[in-house]
């Protein structure tokens, strides 16, 4: 039988045996051979060569998941012994000299031909966290030599779904408890945030916080303002971090608020009534009138429901177009969803148009004079111009005209700095001389036979 043929069987006993009784016995089957020549010859040579001894240690190697890594262990005076490489916690040997001895496929041997075989490497491919641990590399001889070497694998985060918790539906006032489990090397630690950035409202302290750290997230009688998505957040140092995002739903009964209960409007507009809604799940919305017919869209009508922020807001709308008198009365917007119903009413009722004057920049006095006259005063002739309207007479005078002038030439005049206050009193002079050039005429206008 050839010396690796029956090595197999101590492979079975790799993980029952210690580490020196497998190298014994690895060495009695000629996988390891005997330290040197068995001659009393060899012997005396032997006696004269220097014993084989590690020129360097084995370095602690920190390796990510996935990755290859290659251990190194230099030797000097090695001669005809064999250097071993096995997993310490394992118990179990992975290379002798030249063969590799375990049944993982990720494991190989090489060895530096260049330089008299003084370095034997290990490579440990696609590197998983099983692998971690203590590496000792063995040189047999009488009194085995050994040192060693760690291997640290981390691994990045992972969140496990089966024992974390998922999307939850509970009613307003319920308490809620969120749970989030993590793996990886080193153990990663778990914090909660909302997804919109809000704060947590932890009842335990009273107390509302960005972010929550620990596996476990309590919300004691929620409401719809705890409503929305929480993420657990996994990290550990290893990138990537991960999280996972939990939804959480608040059920509540529809609630209504009414900006305007009463909307006066004239015959002939057109009026939009408004409702306010809050309600989760979303509600079945409509609107009636005072007889609980329903209203449908049509020509006259027109109803809408615009979505709000957060979700379980919303406005409802009822657009009526050229209001009459058989649309005044009572409406009714009408909110239902599987917790409950509730409904709000607006009276609708007629009201006056609203009315618009137009501003006047001269005086109206109601009363009924020719167009157009000449009369004779102490100041001379003057003319009066008469602008009739609907609500009364526009009087304005052809001082007016001279005032208008004389306010053109001083903005043309070199004399640009006179104050505003000089300018407003000659302003107010010649409005007064007006209003009672205006009189005047009047007085002459009745005191004086037409014909004159």
């Amino acid at each position: 039988m050839a010396p690796f043929d029956s090595a197999g069987a101590f492979l079975m006993m790799a993980t029952l045996l210690p580490v020196k009784l497998l190298l014994v016995g690895l060495l009695a089957h000629g996988v390891i051979g005997s330290p040197g020549p068995s001659s009393n010859t060899g012997m005396v040579a032997n006696a004269v060569l220097e014993d084989p001894e590690f020129t360097d240690v084995i370095e602690n190697i920190t390796v990510p998941a996935g990755r290859n890594v290659k251990l190194a262990c230099s030797v000097k005076n090695l001669g005809s012994y064999k250097v071993a490489w096995m997993h310490f916690e394992q118990s179990a040997i992975l290379t002798v000299h030249n063969h590799v001895i375990t049944r993982n496929p990720r494991i190989s041997v090489t060895h530096d031909k260049h330089d008299k075989h003084k370095t034997w490497f290990l490579h440990i491919t696609n590197v998983q966290e099983e692998d971690k641990g203590r590496y000792m590399c063995q040189i047999n001889t009488v009194t085995a030599k050994t040192q060693f070497g760690y291997l640290h694998v981390v691994v990045p985060p992972n969140i496990d779904d089966s024992v974390s918790s998922s999307d939850v539906i509970v009613r307003e006032g319920a308490n809620v408890t969120l749970r989030c489990k993590a793996t990886g090397s080193p153990p990663p630690s778990i914090k909660w945030k909302r997804d919109d950035n809000t704060k947590i409202a932890i009842t335990r302290n009273n107390s509302v916080v960005l972010e929550w750290e620990g596996d476990v997230l309590t919300l004691s009688r929620v409401s719809r303002y705890d409503m929305g998505a929480y993420l657990c957040i996994a990290t550990n140092g290893v990138p990537p971090s991960v999280s996972k995002r939990i939804k959480v739903s608040v059920d509540f009964p529809p609630m209504l608020w009414i900006p305007h209960q009463l909307v006066g409007i004239p015959v002939g507009y057109n009026v939009t009534l408004e409702c306010n809604i809050e309600a989760h799940p979303t509600s079945l919305n409509y609107w009636t009138r005072e007889n609980d017919q329903m209203i449908h869209d049509s020509q006259k009508y027109k109803t809408e429901t615009i979505p709000g922020n957060p979700s379980y807001k919303s406005v409802m709308r009822l657009h009526i177009g050229e209001v009459q008198h058989s649309d005044y009365g009572i409406y009714k917007c009408i909110a239902k969803n599987p917790r409950g119903e509730t409904d709000g009413s607006i009276r609708l009722y007629s009201s006056s148009p609203p009315t618009t004057i137009p501003p006047s920049t001269t005086e109206s006095i109601t009363t009924t004079v020719p167009s157009t006259r000449v009369y004779e005063s102490p100041y001379g002739l003057s003319t009066m111009s008469v602008n009739h309207f609907d609500k009364g007479i526009r009087y304005q005078s052809d001082y007016n005209q001279v005032d208008r002038s004389e306010h053109k030439s001083s903005d043309t005049s070199p004399n640009r700095d006179r104050s505003v206050d000089e300018s407003n009193e000659v302003n107010g002079a010649t409005k007064s001389f007006i209003r009672w050039t205006t009189v005047f005429a009047l007085m002459l206008h009745i005191f004086l036979p037409l014909n004159q």
